[in-house]
């Protein structure tokens, strides 16, 4: 992105001004990572002057060189947001008390390593975890807010193989659904406490006792792909909560496959894809175990 400047202002309030939808501190932090150019040259001052005729230059953040000693794999990474993969059988983020690791704890000290405590993640959404996929962080409480804030504007999109058949190669379920004491979640009639669940859904292929399904979510509720299509008859595979009989070992087949959202600074829209998980359409009695 170029802009030439017409009047007098300080760099970070043209920058602002420009980019919209961003925070005072994602704008000063663009900056002083040397992302931005002023007629030619990096500059690293916020409140510098800059005056008519100047030509301001923004280089659009890369993803960085040194993810290859990470612990799960990275799909891009820049300045503000890290976009990494989780498998099936770890959290995405473990409760005060709760045993064992999970992603978030262990992406962290990846981080906190490389930047010698310079740099931290925090959690944006989560994944179940019997679900696998694409799960996005952000690097400053700011940042994070500000996209918990817009989340309605990310794209959510899941393989899920589900047990039978749908009697439509392709429709939308849309239900209220609420948790109940034990944490199990339900469709309840329109009430207080529930929340609309939008579930849009269209055959990829079909398999002798099973069907793979491209799922988009059009809301983001709690179990909301389990539960819905677990009522409509065709429970996710291997997902015993919600209705699996098959005896497939504890591996939900649910994997978030597609992510696309709006750059919290730069506005650029960002897309995400990853590939359908080793084993997702075999229904072994292997379990893949994780620390």
């Amino acid at each position: 992105m170029i802009i030439k400047v017409k009047n007098e202002i300080h760099l970070i309030s043209l920058l602002l001004e420009e980019f919209g939808t961003a925070t005072r501190s994602g704008v000063k932090r663009l900056i002083l990572n040397r992302n931005i150019l002023v007629n030619g040259t990096v500059v690293t001052n916020p409140v510098m002057d800059i005056k008519p005729g100047d030509v301001v230059e923004y280089k659009k953040y890369k993803a960085q060189p040194n993810t290859e000693n990470a612990p799960f794999p990275v799909l891009y990474e820049d300045d503000v947001i890290l976009v990494t993969e989780k498998p099936a059988g770890i959290l995405t983020h473990a409760e005060k008390g709760t045993a064992g690791t999970s992603l978030y704890k262990e992406m962290l000290e990846f981080i906190k390593e490389r930047s010698k405590g310079k740099e931290r993640i925090f959690v944006v959404h989560r994944l179940d975890r019997e679900v696998s996929g694409i799960v996005l962080f952000a690097k400053d409480e700011e940042i994070q807010q500000q996209i918990k804030d817009n989340w309605k504007q990310t794209k959510k999109k899941y393989y899920a193989l589900v047990h039978g058949k749908p009697e439509e190669m392709k429709g939308t379920l849309t239900s209220w659904l609420m948790e109940g004491a034990n944490q199990r979640v339900r469709s309840v009639r329109e009430q207080d406490g529930a929340k609309l669940a939008v579930t849009h859904y269209e055959v990829i292929r079909e398999l002798p006792e099973q069907t793979l399904l491209d799922v988009t979510l059009e809301t983001g509720r709690k179990n909301q792909i389990r539960v819905q299509f677990s009522e409509m008859g065709c429970p996710v595979v291997g997902d015993w909560r919600y209705g699996s009989k098959d005896p497939v070992k504890r591996r939900i087949r649910l994997h978030a496959y597609f992510f696309s959202m709006t750059h919290p600074v730069s506005g650029e829209v960002l897309e995400f894809n990853s590939r359908l998980p080793k084993g997702f359409l075999t229904l072994g009695d292997k379990e893949e175990t994780y620390k």
